[in-house]
């Protein structure tokens, strides 16, 4: 079971010049498992990651990285097997299964429900960069991640990413896009749109869990 590591640093060094890319990058392989870092692009050569990656995409990642808390453990997939495991689409009945997925995708896997309106006049655009507030919950009410208490003498900061690009869970970008600038909601995400299967030990999500999240999107950017 990965080991919780704690946040290196600030965003206001993570946004200046006190942190380079390569220190980023550095950070995020050593601490990222190797799902999150195929997801993200960072997994090869250190100064081939650093010199093609964005520094907002990095920073995205980063902030992702304690969101998910998909840390890196001892006993965790090598990359080139999880690459591996995705299967080759050759035959008529993957065609018919792909078919079928696709359909199934276009059906919401989340519901949300609106607890305070929000004054902005759109909603954001794949792409856009947003900053979050979080409170992440099972169904049984059990809190298992949030950004919105205070952490020591550390005042809380809203999660910042590009929405509609995959940095998260997939009934995040989906649900956010149909928010406005300070608006507050709930949205109880399927686990096909979450966790999934695996769900993520590290994070106190069981496999199949349907999530609750309280939300408010602080800025559209």
């Amino acid at each position: 079971m990965p080991s919780e590591i704690a946040s290196k640093w600030t965003d206001e060094e993570l946004n200046g010049e006190s942190v380079s890319k390569k220190d980023l990058v550095s950070f995020l392989q050593e601490s990222g498992n190797n799902e999150f870092l195929l997801t993200h692009k960072l997994n090869g050569k250190l100064a081939n990651v650093a010199k093609t990656a964005k520094r907002p995409a990095l920073v995205a990642a980063y902030h992702a990285l304690f969101a998910t808390k998909q840390f890196r453990s001892s006993d965790e997939e090598s990359a080139a097997d999880l690459k591996a495991k995705k299967p080759e689409e050759s035959n008529a009945d993957n065609q018919a299964d792909n078919k079928q997925q696709q359909q199934q995708d276009l059906t919401p896997k989340y519901t949300k429900k609106v607890t305070k309106k929000g004054s902005g006049e759109r909603c954001p655009s794949k792409g856009d960069r947003v900053s979050v507030f979080y409170t992440g919950m099972l169904e049984d009410g059990k809190v298992f991640d949030s950004n919105t208490t205070a952490k020591g003498r550390k005042t809380p900061t809203p999660l910042k990413f590009k929405v509609g690009t995959g940095q998260v869970i997939r009934g995040w970008d989906e649900g956010l896009m149909t928010m406005v600038q300070g608006e507050k909601a709930r949205l109880t995400i399927q686990s096909e749109w979450a966790y999934g299967q695996r769900g993520n030990e590290a994070g106190g999500i069981p496999p199949n869990a349907t999530l609750v999240f309280d939300v408010e999107l602080v800025s559209i950017d």
